[in-house]
């Protein structure tokens, strides 16, 4: 094969016919995509402390997280601003400080040929708002006060653009956001909502990162299939889902495919809970020729957290197998 990891993935995402289909899995399987997302200030003090069996600590944005020490990865406990009497007084991380960077331009001289995304510790501005304000609070605030969380939209999109920019100086080919928008069957929030209020701060981002020659990618959990015609029209190109099954992989294909690119391991929640060999090397097989069919437009995914969803590897090693030879990976 003559063409490099990242041209591999560009050539997906664009539906410009790579030599196979891209992938992100541990060794030995092919792993096309590096990240960088720890962005973390040097020095920062999370005041980390331990009350019995539970473990507190301080992000970046003012939140204070816990959890059961061992046992579970955490929730906001308390978030920054409390009170809109503080939102006037509330400063966000600077993700523009040079200090942030030193790791990220390692990253890209070091896999020079791998497609390097970028991660947005922002979201769109919607998954730090519904931590700065804890979620039940921030829903109920969209309603009722939407000056206040316009503001607070305009502080954490503004620290994204810094991040966006600096992507494009280090070297990266896309960026990417990590936010959670559905339940088990809908979105959080009405499609008239989203585009009232989200769309438009998305376009922004997207417009951005189009401009400086970024590509765009969006993780989200949960059937938010209702949202993602406006997602595409704002700009984002790839969707990263671990449960493509929740939205349909045949109605993300008769809807989106070649429209968007997906970014997916064998679904999490149902197939790979079967253990069956045959159902998870059919379902790999099918996103390979149904959203990857478009001369382009599929990368097999791999989750990252086989203890937290229950499975021995044995069984995603399944799912690379398959991707590897219905995808074209096989040397």
């Amino acid at each position: 094969m003559s063409m490099t990891s990242r041209e591999i993935v560009r050539r997906c995402v664009h539906f410009e016919g790579p030599e196979r289909i891209g992938m992100s899995l541990p060794a030995p399987f092919p792993r096309d995509i590096v990240f960088w997302g720890n962005l973390r200030l040097p020095g920062f003090d999370e005041r980390r402390r331990t009350e019995g069996d539970t473990e507190y600590w301080l992000d970046e944005w003012g939140c204070t997280w816990a959890r059961i020490h061992g046992i579970s990865k955490g929730e906001v406990v308390r978030g920054a601003i409390g009170d809109w009497g503080e939102l006037d007084d509330y400063v966000p991380p600077d993700f523009g400080d040079e200090r942030r960077y030193d790791e990220p331009r390692r990253i890209v001289a070091a896999e020079s040929d791998k497609y390097v995304i970028a991660g947005l510790p922002g979201g769109w501005a919607f998954a730090a708002a519904r931590y700065i304000r804890k979620m039940e609070q921030y829903l109920m605030d969209l309603v009722l006060d939407r000056e206040r969380v316009d503001r607070l939209h305009e502080l954490i999109v503004t620290e994204n653009e810094k991040v966006i920019r600096r992507a494009a100086e280090v070297g990266a080919q896309a960026v990417m956001v990590w936010e959670d928008w559905g339940t088990q069957t809908a979105p959080l929030v009405s499609p008239t909502m989203f585009r009232e209020v989200f769309k438009p701060l998305i376009r922004r981002q997207c417009d951005l990162a189009r401009g400086l020659g970024l590509d765009r990618w969006m993780h989200s959990c949960g059937c938010m299939t209702e949202l993602m015609y406006d997602l595409i029209d704002a700009g984002v190109q790839v969707f990263q889902f671990d449960q493509p099954t929740l939205h349909g992989i045949d109605r993300l294909n008769e809807r989106f495919g070649g429209r968007a690119a997906f970014w997916c391991p064998v679904d999490i929640q149902k197939t790979l809970q079967t253990r069956d060999r045959e159902a998870i090397r059919a379902e790999a097989r099918h996103m390979i020729r149904t959203l990857g069919g478009h001369g382009g437009g599929f990368i097999a995914g791999y989750y990252g957290d086989n203890e937290a969803i229950g499975l021995d590897p044995s069984v995603q090693r399944l799912a690379c197998e398959a991707f590897v030879e219905f995808g074209g990976g096989a040397a």
